[in-house]
Order: C-alpha cells, then sequence, then structure tokens
C-alpha cells in the first residue's frame, strides 16, 4: 500500500501528504467514494458533460458548410443530414441531463457523449469509402479520422478513476478498431498500428489528467467537510450527508435512526481547566467514538459539544443497543478524572413519522432536552 501511494504522489504530482494513503484506492475504482464526494463527483460530471454537449452540438454542424462546398454531391449532402441529427442528439443530451447527484445518471451522460460521435464516425466513415475523392476534397474526408483523437483528449477534462476512464475511452477505441479493420491490408497495416499506438497514448495521457483532477478533488472534499479541531464530520457535510441518507432510506425503505449526544456539564471544563481541556476532552471523545463504531455509522460534530451519530439502517432498537455498547465502554474522561457522561436523544425517520431529516434532528434535539432534565447521564428514545 505505502509503495502505491507513493508511485500515485509522483506520478501526480502531489505533494505528502496531500493525498492519504487509504485514498489512493479511490483513485483506482469508485467503489469505496464515500456519498459526499460522489454525490458532488457527479453533479461536476453532469455540468462538464452538459457543457461539452453544448459545444458539440453547435460545432458539429458548423462544419457541414464546409462538406457542402468541398466534397462532391451526394456524400456532402448526407454528412450534412448525419451532422444534424448528431447536433439534434447533443442538444437532447444537454438538456435532458438529469442534476440529480446520482453518479449513474452522471454515467450515463458520459456514455451517450461518448457514444453519439462515435457512431457519427463510423457512420461518416462507411459513406466516405464509397468515394474516391481527390485533392482538397480527400483533405477534407482524411480530418474525419480525428475524431477519435478528440474525443479521447476531451476525456481528459473528467475528474475519473482509472477504470472509469478506460471505460469510457472504449467506444472511441473500438470504433476507430472497427473502421480500421474494414479496410486492413498487409499496406497500411504499419500505418494503422502507428495511429492505434498514438490513440492508446493519448487515453493514457488523458486518464493521467482526470484522475489528477479527481485526487485534487479528494483533497479538497477532506478539508471541506471535516471538522478542524476533531477531524469527524463538520455540521455542514453532516446536513448533506442527512440529505443523501433521506434519500436512500425513502427509496428502499430502509430505517435511518439518529442520536443527538451533549456532553453534560461540558462547559465546567472549559472554566476550569480552560478552552485547550476542552478541546483535549472533545478530540479524545471523538477519537474513541471513531473507533468503536460500525462502518455504516457517521460521527458528526454539530456544534460546541454536541455530536450527531447517523446510524442508516438501525430502527429505534437497534440504535438504542448501540448507543448502550458505546456508553458502556466509556465515553473519555473528564480532565479531574471523572468519567465523561452525555445526555443523548435518539429518533428513527418512519418509526417517529418524521417528514424529512431536519425533524429527524429536531425530533432527537428534544429528547435529549428531555434527558439532560431528567437529571443527565441517560438515554431517551420515546416520548
Amino acid at each position: 500500500m505505502h509503495i502505491t501511494h507513493f508511485i500515485w504522489q509522483k506520478l501526480l504530482g502531489m505533494a505528502p501528504g496531500e493525498i492519504q494513503s487509504g485514498d489512493t484506492l479511490w483513485l483506482l475504482s469508485p467503489r469505496q467514494h464515500m456519498p459526499l464526494l460522489a454525490q458532488r463527483r457527479a453533479l461536476m460530471l453532469v455540468n462538464r458533460c452538459r457543457l461539452f454537449a453544448i459545444l458539440f452540438s453547435a460545432l458539429t454542424p458548423a462544419w457541414a458548410v464546409i462538406d457542402l462546398l468541398t466534397l462532391p454531391y451526394p456524400l456532402s449532402l448526407q454528412l450534412a443530414g448525419l451532422r444534424l441529427l448528431v447536433s439534434a442528439a447533443f442538444v437532447a443530451l444537454a438538456v435532458w441531463q438529469p442534476m440529480d447527484g446520482r453518479l449513474s445518471s452522471a454515467y450515463r451522460g458520459i456514455a451517450l457523449l461518448f457514444a453519439i460521435p462515435t457512431l457519427f464516425y463510423i457512420a461518416s466513415h462507411l459513406l466516405l469509402r464509397r468515394y474516391h475523392l481527390e485533392g482538397l476534397s480527400a483533405a477534407i474526408g482524411a480530418g474525419y479520422a480525428f475524431l477519435p483523437f478528440v474525443l479521447l483528449a476531451g476525456l481528459a477534462i473528467f475528474p475519473l478513476t482509472l477504470l472509469e476512464s478506460l471505460a469510457f475511452a472504449s467506444p472511441a477505441l473500438f470504433g476507430f478498431l472497427l473502421t480500421g479493420l474494414l479496410e486492413l491490408n498487409g499496406d497500411n497495416l504499419p500505418g494503422f498500428g502507428g495511429e492505434f499506438w498514438l490513440l492508446s497514448l493519448l487515453t493514457g495521457v488523458s486518464a493521467i489528467a482526470g484522475i489528477s483532477q479527481l485526487a485534487f478533488i479528494i483533497v479538497l472534499v477532506h478539508q471541506a467537510i471535516r471538522d478542524p479541531l476533531t477531524g469527524i464530520f463538520s455540521r455542514r457535510s453532516g446536513e448533506e450527508m442527512l440529505g443523501l441518507l433521506q434519500l436512500q432510506a425513502q427509496r428502499s425503505r430502509q430505517p435511518l435512526s439518529l442520536a443527538f449526544i451533549d456532553l453534560d456539564h461540558f462547559k465546567t471544563i472549559n472554566d476550569h481547566y480552560g478552552h485547550l481541556a476542552g478541546d483535549q476532552v472533545l478530540r479524545h471523545f471523538a477519537e474513541l467514538m471513531e473507533g468503536r463504531l460500525r462502518r455504516s455509522d457517521v460521527l458528526v460534530r454539530w456544534g460546541g459539544e454536541e455530536f450527531v451519530l447517523l446510524m442508516p439502517g438501525a430502527q429505534l432498537p437497534q440504535a438504542a443497543q448501540v448507543i448502550a455498547r458505546l456508553r458502556a465502554q466509556g465515553l473519555g474522561e473528564r480532565p479531574e478524572g471523572k468519567v465523561l457522561t452525555a445526555s443523548i436523544g435518539v429518533a428513527e425517520l418512519f418509526q417517529d413519522g418524521c417528514a424529512d431529516w431536519r425533524a429527524l434532528v429536531d425530533l432527537a434535539d428534544t429528547r435529549m432536552y428531555r434527558a439532560k432534565q431528567a437529571g443527565r447521564n441517560r438515554v431517551m428514545i420515546s416520548d
């Protein structure tokens, strides 16, 4: 893992500490990406896909004028018709591409973005090979062979993992191979092999460019979503995470529980021992909780000494068991050596009839205050 991490740093030109060793696999495949990273990257991919589609929808029919002036009839008219169809497809892609923050939507858009010109390249090649072009017409016709190179160069604008880059480059590479095999013989084999080598090299360069973008996005997301004191999720990123988890829960009808945690008598720590001691207590609490949570659970610093624990897939009884286990293992220690305690309120999205994640947080917060009023150091899971 350390060797792979070192290679990625050198390959991407990242400074030490910018990419954590655990994040290097994120550059290979999107499977391990956290939901917030996946959502933000999906929106970025869709925006760039739409920009590319709008650009192509304008440039593709514009070249028809040159075809009409230089290529023989009816070839020029046939190519112009193809260009209008392709332009209409690009317009449709730009207009109907959903901005729902889902990677599946982004993948579908990019796949169509590369499939449309690839089909145009194959169709135009089949048309051009019917004619024997000479002079200026031959030069214009030969220009169509550069379309796969333009496509693969455009791949560099997308922040993609290595596997994603190779998957989206495949249609253009396949289209080039297909058209080349139609006319392959002993005389043009060296030239075809050289062109395919250059196309493969361009694919590699574009993939590295996309991975470099992704690496910087990972760094920026890490910096933006983490609370600087405790290293856990900040309130803003926690709210984004709650929005995502609410949508997932409603789509799959899976439970979503939330615990609102308030550390007891925390103000006395700051008053008697200073804010540095208070900060140390908060860091230690967050560190203990992070090491004991389930893989699916998410801890958020909501503000001051308040924390929110997200437990997707857990109903109220399961959430109560998680909280009981955490309390039994200990929440930490106060500066004077006493055990750190907390007042905790727990709620579940469906069982408690919450309309959305905000109502879920409010209900857990209300129950937390009831726990404080009842004497602190306790858990409330019902009204």
